[in-house]
């Protein structure tokens, strides 16, 4: 059965390094260890890479129409690709997460994260998998929080955090939500 990752972000370059595109940066992790190249595709609104990931086929998406529309190419790719809800992963930042630290839960809310409330509005459920990316709390706005680089102590984190946002989600692939939701759910 197919598997449908989701790397939440903004796209351009005025966003890659921002807290809001770490979906976009564990999915491009994700990507290049399996040898999986993204392709823009605009009948999925977004840019996609297909392919096996220990044998089970995968697709990777990107969604290219900002966050705040981010489930219009979530319904998309579903449909085309007949994707079972129990096979949706999505990647995302979150800022009640420290960090570095990781958090898989299903069926919970969007937490006012637009990205998600876009994808619950869009499939009319909150019944799919998110990998929840912590990257600190804001003592100020939170819009400028999350579209501002990260400080030079949580940079220092980052490549531990999107490691470990690529282990949870091969196993979440592999060995099922359960595994992946155990590994991911543990402090770094």
């Amino acid at each position: 059965m197919r598997t449908l990752v989701v790397g939440l972000g903004n796209p351009g370059k005025k966003y890659e390094k921002t807290r809001h595109n770490v979906g976009f940066a564990a999915l491009d992790l994700l990507a290049k260890k399996h040898g999986l190249e993204f392709r823009k595709s605009l009948k999925m609104q977004g840019a996609r890479a297909e392919g096996m990931i220990s044998d089970v086929p995968c697709v990777l998406l990107k969604p290219l129409t900002f966050m705040n529309l981010s489930g219009e190419a979530v319904a998309l790719a579903m449909r085309y690709y007949q994707i079972d809800l129990a096979r949706l992963l999505v990647l995302v930042d979150d800022v009640d997460i420290a960090c570095g630290q990781t958090r898989l839960k299903t069926n919970s809310s969007s937490g006012g994260h637009y990205g998600l409330k876009s994808i619950e509005e869009h499939l009319q459920t909150q019944l799919y998998a998110r990998l929840r990316l912590g990257v600190g709390d804001s003592d100020g706005d939170l819009a400028s929080h999350v579209l501002g680089r990260f400080s030079a102590d949580e940079e220092k984190l980052i490549p531990a955090l999107l490691e470990r946002a690529v282990e949870a989600t091969e196993l979440f692939i592999t060995k099922g939500l359960t595994r992946a939701m155990d590994f991911a759910n543990k402090r770094a």
